[in-house]
């Protein structure tokens, strides 16, 4: 039997003055929504750079953001120069799965712990930092995000999170509801559930998600397509010995009975708790989430409380 996830690393909590960098791992993204989310996080005294790729546009494929070594080095750069204290994802869409391999993972490793922000296709950067580097994240929202230029509640919890870790323990929004009653606890782990599935069996997904409360969400996925996800995580096994499952938000996806029923019958009969709406993902507001952190979850109260603050 494959031992239970252990919490990993935090890093250290943001300050005025830290140095924040910006890239794009995944998809292309407009100027301007760049320009208004710097905007945000100047006003919150921090010091972003963005790094020399992040507005490129790949010469052949429009969905991704520059070549993949072009996006990867932006990354490598951006975590191995010791003036910056985080690294924050532009936005998703696609291609994390083609650069995260061209990393070196070592010299990152020798760096050190920083802050890393994302979400969406990010989610394969997530496993990858906790399986490589044993290092706690955050699921978050992207600087050129829409709900994060536009929703002052998805800001509130993503700069409490940065520089105020210990009054955000308790995550949950009042639309919480149990889909299966109890409570459990584990180390949180998670995001876009699609990424999930199609990390198995690659070098940087763990093999089993054993002693976790897992955070899942997703976007655009219809009703058949996600019970196809969800079967895949089961019939791999690595849903097996999960601790309870919190559930985000499903934008663009089924109707919401109709998905419901699928997260039922999919999850129900593993036997542990299972919150949803939780408010985390492709929706407004957003919480910010923290992977690789023991917490309770709680389905009855519609809660997540971590046992620590996200960051040091």
């Amino acid at each position: 039997m494959l031992a239970p996830l252990s919490p990993l690393t935090r890093p250290a909590r943001l300050r005025p003055g830290s140095r924040v960098a910006v890239v794009a791992p995944s998809g292309p993204l407009p100027e301007d929504r760049l320009a208004d989310g710097l905007d945000i996080l100047r006003g919150w005294d921090l010091d972003p750079v963005v790094m020399p790729h992040v507005l490129d546009r790949h010469p052949q494929f429009g969905y991704l953001a520059g070549t993949d070594r072009a996006r990867a080095r932006d990354l490598e750069e951006a975590w191995c120069d010791p003036t910056v204290s985080a690294v924050f994802c532009a936005r998703g869409g696609y291609g994390v799965q083609r650069m995260v391999d061209l990393l070196d993972w070592s010299a990152m490793r020798a760096a050190g712990p920083k802050v890393f922000l994302g979400y969406s296709d990010v989610t394969a950067l997530h496993e990858a930092f906790a399986v490589r580097m044993g290092l706690a994240t955050l699921h978050g929202p992207m600087v050129a995000a829409v709900a994060f230029l536009k929703d002052a509640a998805t800001q509130e919890s993503l700069r409490a999170t940065l520089f105020e870790p210990e009054s955000v323990r308790t995550l949950g929004l009042a639309t919480a509801r149990p889909l299966v009653p109890g409570r459990a606890a584990g180390v949180t782990l998670g995001g876009c559930v699609s990424l999930l599935a199609a990390d198995l069996g690659t070098p940087q997904v763990r093999p089993s998600a054993r002693g976790g409360l897992l955070l899942i969400e997703d976007i655009g996925e219809e009703a058949y397509r996600l019970d196809r996800i969800l079967t895949q995580l089961l019939r791999s096994r690595w849903l097996d010995g999960v601790s309870g499952i919190a559930l985000g938000s499903w934008q663009d996806c089924a109707p919401a009975e109709e998905t419901a029923a699928v997260l039922r019958d999919r999850l129900g009969a593993l036997g542990v708790p299972v919150v949803a709406d939780l408010g985390f993902g492709h929706c407004t507001p957003a919480q910010t989430m923290p992977l690789g952190l023991p917490a309770v979850l709680d389905a009855d109260a519609g809660t997540l409380t971590l046992d620590a603050p996200a960051l040091r």
